[in-house]
């Protein structure tokens, strides 16, 4: 298991791509079954952005789609306050956690909410309804709301044997073949049904002559 952990309350640094990306380095590379697991809490302060660039930002929103790509089952688990970075990596993960009182919230930036990628992917993974308030307001969304519109997978008192029952159930998933129905569900919302069939009879057929190999004397 490769874990890491992501502290919200500092901005994307060329320290924090460096952790992520080492860690999506360990995962690629490991042979046999594994699972990433993040710990992630805090938001921003006051001012985060002062020294930001653009370029900071590009680094670690590209490892953050590695680590949505990767071969191996990712797990998060939040508590706390979960804004900045700690909700981009929670929100880029297979299964999420979320410990009793968290509150994922989109930080603001100064004048207004943080444009980031977070606010794609709670868009794309809730809906626009949903998330609008906290998209332009900032509400923060409670871990009991999170759980509803299935931006949690759990809520509970003990993040850590919730933690350690999600990563045996996942260690039972071929990492590969995860990959592919991840992908399948990415491209599900935006690519059209005569686009989409190729890729699905494609991953049906891996799946026939997987057990077709498994079967044969």
């Amino acid at each position: 298991m490769f874990t890491l952990k992501i502290d919200g309350t500092t901005p994307p640094t060329a320290e924090s791509v460096k952790a992520l990306a080492a860690l999506c380095d360990q995962a690629e590379d490991h042979a046999g079954p594994a699972a990433v697991t993040l710990h992630v809490e805090g938001v921003p302060t006051e001012g985060w952005t002062t020294g930001l660039s653009v370029a900071a930002v590009t680094k670690w929103e590209r490892t953050l789609r590695r680590l949505e790509r990767l071969p191996t089952p990712t797990v998060a688990v939040a508590s706390g306050e979960c804004g900045g970075t700690a909700l981009d990596a929670f929100l880029a993960t297979d299964f999420r956690i979320a410990a009793t009182g968290t509150r994922l919230l989109l930080v603001s930036d100064g004048e207004a909410t943080w444009p980031g990628m977070a606010a794609y992917r709670l868009v794309q993974q809730a809906g626009v309804a949903a998330v609008r308030r906290a998209l332009l307001l900032g509400r923060p969304i409670p871990a009991a709301e999170a759980a509803a519109l299935g931006l949690a997978d759990e809520v509970t008192d003990d993040p850590a044997s919730a933690l350690e029952a999600t990563v045996r159930a996942v260690l039972q998933l071929p990492g590969k073949e995860l990959a592919i129905r991840r992908q399948l569900l990415f491209d599900a919302t935006t690519t059209s049904f005569e686009d989409a069939i190729g890729p699905h009879l494609a991953a049906c057929d891996r799946a026939l002559r997987r057990v077709s190999a498994g079967a044969a004397p």
